[in-house]
């Protein structure tokens, strides 16, 4: 493949997955800049290994994944100072459904509660519109793992709920 077709192909393939790539940087790292510079660095570790990628097909999980390990990887190279914030980019309405709601805002709260490994296949089923079976490959887990985290993730958030703000 020449450098015009393999740019081309770059531009295809990342391209229409730009946008998607961004939020869930976003998501993992809550932070803006951040995640413009994870998905920087997954851009430029795309365009390095984009003859791995044998079926463009799969795009979206691959640079899905190549996005989550860069993620990673930032957080090995450097130490970061912690601040104390409350669930920062569940608020931010560019990211989610526009406009002010009380029960949304109840809602995004209590996701922010969960633990991890539930919140991630939650976030990425309701806000982000993924199957189970795209977050499986995504997450690296089987289908039934990613079904007993999504059930475990809406019985915690109904309770949560529940707890919170009781009978309303």
């Amino acid at each position: 493949m020449n450098d015009k077709e393999r740019r081309r192909r770059y531009d295809k393939v990342v391209g229409q997955f730009s946008q998607d790539m961004f939020r869930y940087a976003f998501w993992l790292s809550h932070d803006r800049q951040l995640a413009e510079d994870v998905v920087q660095d997954a851009m430029l570790r795309a365009w390095k290994s984009l003859d791995q990628l044998q079926e463009d097909g799969a795009a979206k999980y691959w640079l899905f994944t190549i996005v989550r390990r860069e993620h990673a990887r930032f957080y090995e190279r450097k130490r970061l100072e912690t601040v104390d914030i409350d669930t920062p980019g569940l608020h931010d309405e560019n990211l989610t459904c526009g406009g002010w709601n009380h029960d949304v805002e109840a809602v995004r709260d209590a996701m922010g509660e969960l633990p991890l490994d539930y919140r991630e296949p939650l976030v990425l089923q309701v806000s982000m519109g993924y199957s189970v079976k795209e977050i499986a490959k995504l997450m690296e887990l089987g289908e039934g793992a990613v079904l007993t985290r999504l059930f475990r993730a809406r019985k915690k958030l109904k309770n949560i709920l529940h707890d919170s703000y009781g009978d309303e």
